[in-house]
């Protein structure tokens, strides 16, 4: 007999994107930096460090400094991603690399309906090589490119994905407001068929200001997301105030989710560290996640 193989991916169509039309890679769907992902997942309006090569590598021309950073990511039913990346200056540029690696544990393999007969897991990855310049006055641009990667039991595939952003400084102090289309590509066959990326489009802006009485520094970020695989419309809301830039309180709401809204988090800094944490609540009986990230700038 032929065997079944019950996969049950929870995490990949439901819990984490709530499945973006027939396209497929979900770890592609997961953010980038605790902070960003407490703020709502608002990345591509408010990442303001090296995670922007994730979420709009229009924002690195912004960062000024060199980073480097790792997030672990525990996610439910048995998901995991350890995420990180480096960002440099060279030739009067920004340069990022960053990487995803994410499994999900344990998918059971059966013959007939009862006892599996084993085990197995399913491997996902991504590296991409992130760059951006000024194209005039106050308007960036940035582009990524992504080498993609997916094992699933004895069937293995790769392919080639692109993000593209824009960020414009408005004449407005500490108004900003960006764009980006990420994941444009596609994949070799996986067995018989070829994965569909999860092509998503972003548009939003980030308020930043100050309150120099308090020591306080607030950050307000708004976007509009959409997967063009998919009819529905997504909003990701966030905040970020941090005190005397040594710790940071960060809230979040995300809309269009069957499972999951309310996000929050943490930040910590020290020197030119800065640890992070997000916690992102899921309901239907799916548990929660808890996401850690680490900074140094140099």
């Amino acid at each position: 007999m032929k065997k079944l193989i019950s996969i049950i991916l929870l995490t990949s169509s439901v819990s984490i994107a709530q499945s973006a039309g027939s396209s497929g890679l979900s770890f592609l769907k997961f953010g980038f930096g605790a902070r960003n992902i407490a703020m709502g997942d608002a990345g591509s309006v408010a990442s303001n460090d090296l995670s922007a090569l994730f979420y709009n590598p229009a924002r690195l021309n912004s960062v000024e400094m060199n980073e480097v950073m790792f997030m672990h990511n525990e996610w439910m039913q048995d998901v995991r991603s350890e995420v990180g990346g480096i960002k440099w200056n060279m030739f009067s540029l920004p340069w990022a690399v960053g990487f995803n690696v994410t499994s999900v544990s344990d998918i059971e393999v059966r013959e007939i309906p009862g006892e599996p007969v084993s085990t197995f897991n399913a491997n996902y990855f991504f590296m991409s090589l992130s760059s951006g310049f000024t194209v005039i006055n106050d308007l960036d641009f940035g582009a990524s490119i992504k080498y993609l990667y997916e094992g699933l039991l004895n069937d293995q595939a790769n392919g080639i994905g692109f993000d593209f952003g824009l960020n414009y400084k408005t004449p407005v102090t500490g108004l900003t407001a960006s764009t980006v289309i990420k994941n444009i590509g596609s994949m070799n066959a996986l067995r018989n068929e070829e994965t569909k990326l999860p092509a998503d489009f972003r548009l939003g802006s980030s308020y930043q200001f100050s309150v120099e009485s308090a020591k306080l520094d607030i950050i307000a970020a708004a976007e509009f997301q959409k997967y063009l695989d998919a009819d529905d419309i997504r909003f990701n809301l966030g905040g970020d105030i941090i005190y005397d830039q040594l710790l940071a309180l960060r809230a979040g709401y995300q809309t269009g989710y069957e499972s999951r809204g309310f996000t929050a988090g943490l930040g910590i800094m020290w020197g030119s560290l800065r640890f992070d944490y997000a916690f992102m609540p899921f309901s239907l009986g799916l548990g929660n996640a808890h996401l850690f990230s680490l900074q140094f700038k140099f």
